[in-house]
Parts: structure tokens; C-alpha cells; sequence
């Protein structure tokens, strides 16, 4: 695996990640959200992955060689959570429907918080990945320029 295979892989770490860390920040930022009906609630929108290494491998099951070698992270989408919908009775608040009930999304703040820094520590893994490559590039051309 060459260095630059390394700068791809980190790249695309971080791409992910970011995304991550995103739809994290919306599902926070739509926790306190009320709605009237459940088909207007906010839902937990979450991203899906999937490592690119079947497509590295020439859609083979064996091993890649040369040009075809070169993994990472693809963001496939963002789906919805399935989880169900907090329903509560308020029938005071004017969001509520014609049975006095309000949609809250079914966002787990304290899951969310958890996921948060998991994700900005693996963005900053793959930060520092990127900056020890950059730093090993550096010093193999200080090795040709000393001859």
C-alpha cells in the first residue's frame, strides 16, 4: 500500500465523519421539536457507510494488485431512524391535534452526545493519519535532497 492509498483512506475517513458529526448536530439541534401529526415530526436522520474495499478489489474476492488497490469510506445516504415517535397528551399547547396529543422526534439526546464524540474522535484520528503521511512524504524527500 503506498503513502498516497494512506492520504485516501484518511480523506475519506474524515469526509465520512464529517457527515457523521452533521446529521448529529440536526438531530440535536430538532430534539425539542413538536409537531401536530407524526408524519411532519422530525425523524433521527442517521448516515450509512460502506467501506470501499469490493470496489478496490475489482469486485473480486481475491487479493487487488498495482492500480486497483486504494480503500476507503463511501457515504451510501442518510436514512431515518425507525424508532417510534414520542407522543405526549398536552392538550394546553397549540401544537397539539384534535385529540390533544404532540409529536417530539424520537432523538436520544444522550445517545446523540455519545455519537457526537465518537465521531469527532475518529475525525480526528483520521487528521492525525493524514498529518504523520504528510510528515513520513516530507522526510522521504529530505532522504533524496542528502545524497
Amino acid at each position: 500500500m503506498s503513502l498516497f492509498n494512506v492520504m485516501k483512506i484518511a480523506s475519506t475517513g474524515m469526509g465520512a465523519e464529517s457527515m457523521r458529526l452533521n446529521t448529529t448536530a440536526s438531530n440535536i439541534a430538532n430534539a425539542n421539536s413538536i409537531s401536530s401529526s407524526a408524519d411532519t415530526t422530525y425523524k433521527a436522520r442517521y448516515p450509512v457507510f460502506a467501506a470501499e474495499m469490493q470496489r478496490a478489489l475489482g469486485g473480486q474476492s481475491g487479493s487487488a494488485t498495482g492500480a486497483e488497490v486504494g480503500q476507503g469510506v463511501k457515504v451510501l445516504g442518510v436514512v431515518e431512524s425507525a424508532k417510534p415517535l414520542q407522543i405526549e397528551y398536552a392538550p394546553g399547547n397549540p401544537m397539539a391535534d384534535e385529540n390533544g396529543y404532540i409529536y417530539k422526534p424520537n432523538v436520544n439526546i444522550v445517545e446523540e452526545m455519545a455519537d457526537m464524540m465518537s465521531a469527532s474522535k475518529a475525525y480526528e484520528t483520521n487528521v492525525q493519519i493524514a498529518d504523520t503521511t504528510k510528515r513520513i512524504f516530507r522526510r522521504v524527500l529530505q532522504l533524496g535532497q542528502s545524497q
